[in-house]
C-alpha cells in the first residue's frame, strides 16, 4: 500500500503537519543563522531556577538547530517516518504526539540535569538545550510501533535490519551513553524521554483501539 498521494509534486506527497513543521524548523534556522547568540538566549531551554529561563522555551528550543548536521538528521527522519505515521493515524493524532514526545523529552532531561546536580561534588555546568531529537524520536517510535518488521537500511554499518530490533538497539545504546556520561552535549536521556513517551502514547491508542480513529484525539 502507497500512504502517499500519487498527483501533483514532492510538496504535495508530504502531510500538512509534517510540511508546516519542516517550514517552521527551517525559518528559525534562517533566524539562527542571522544571529545565534540571540536565538540560544532567549529560545534554547534553560534549566528552571536558573536566570534564563523561561516558560515559551519549553516549545521554542525545539525548533532550534546546533548546525547543518543537527537540522539535516532531524528534518529528513521527520520527513521519511513522520509523513508514513501522519497519514496513517491523521494529522491531529500526529501533533499530539509529536509535542507529547517533545514534553516527555524535557521531562526526562530536566531529571537528569537535577540528577547531575544533586549528586555532583562540584558545580555542574547545565548547557541549554535545542532540537527537536525528542519529538523525532517519538514520531519514529510511533512508525515502528505500526511497522516493526518493515526493513530499514542502515547508514554504517550498511545492513538491513527490521525496525523493531534497529529500535531496541537504539534504546540500549542511548541509555549505556546517557548513564556514563558518553558524548558530552548530547541529551541522550531526552531522546528516551521522547521515545517513551511516543511509545507509552501509541501503546493507548493501540489498546483502546483509536489509533486510526481521526476524529478523536485519545
Amino acid at each position: 500500500m502507497n500512504v502517499f498521494r500519487q498527483s501533483g509534486g514532492f510538496l504535495s506527497n508530504v502531510p500538512p503537519v509534517v510540511k508546516n513543521l519542516l517550514a517552521i524548523n527551517v525559518l528559525v534556522f534562517v533566524g539562527m543563522l542571522i544571529d545565534e547568540n540571540y536565538m540560544i538566549e532567549h529560545f534554547a531551554l534553560y534549566f528552571p531556577g536558573t536566570r534564563p529561563f523561561e516558560f515559551w522555551q519549553l516549545i521554542t528550543h525545539m525548533f532550534l538547530h546546533d548546525g547543518w548536521l543537527h537540522i539535516f538528521f532531524n528534518m529528513y527522519t521527520l520527513l521519511i517516518f513522520g509523513s508514513v505515521l501522519e497519514n496513517y493515524i491523521g494529522s491531529k493524532k500526529f501533533l499530539l504526539l509529536y509535542f507529547l514526545s517533545a514534553f516527555g523529552a524535557v521531562a526526562l532531561h530536566f531529571f537528569s540535569q537535577y540528577m547531575s546536580l544533586l549528586f555532583s561534588s562540584q558545580m555542574t555546568y547545565l548547557a541549554p538545550t535545542v532540537g527537536a531529537s525528542g519529538a523525532i524520536f517519538g514520531v519514529v517510535i510511533g512508525y515502528v510501533m505500526i511497522f516493526p518488521n518493515s526493513i530499514l537500511m542502515l547508514i554504517f554499518p550498511p545492513i538491513p535490519m527490521k525496525a523493531k530490533w534497529l529500535a531496541i538497539i537504539f534504546v540500549v545504546i542511548e541509555l549505556v551513553l546517557g548513564i556514563i556520561g558518553y558524548m558530552d552535549g548530547v541529551a541522550h536521556f531526552a531522546h528516551l524521554g521522547g521515545i517513551f513517551t511516543g511509545f507509552l502514547l501509541m501503546y493507548i491508542w493501540k489498546k483502546t483501539n483509536r489509533l486510526y480513529n481521526r476524529d478523536k484525539w485519545f
